[in-house]
């Protein structure tokens, strides 16, 4: 089933709670993905409690799953 955190920006699909500077960057870049995804809610997502620490989110496309940004 689909998460209650998915939207779809400028042809790619967000999953999960990416920080803005993620998507402004996807969509400035335009790789050749289907979208990307933060899994589960880390506490230091945007939202969440947590302020620290590195956010690992992927990229997913036909060719299968990468990490798109370690920050």
């Amino acid at each position: 089933g689909l998460g209650c955190h998915l939207a779809e920006v400028d042809g790619y699909y967000i999953s999960g709670l990416v920080p803005f500077e993620i998507i402004d960057r996807l969509t400035a870049e335009r790789p050749d993905v289907i979208g990307i995804t933060l899994p589960g809610m880390p506490q230091n997502a945007p939202g969440m409690a947590g302020k620290s620490g590195a956010l690992k989110i992927y990229a997913f496309s036909a060719n299968g799953v990468f990490v798109y940004s370690n920050e």
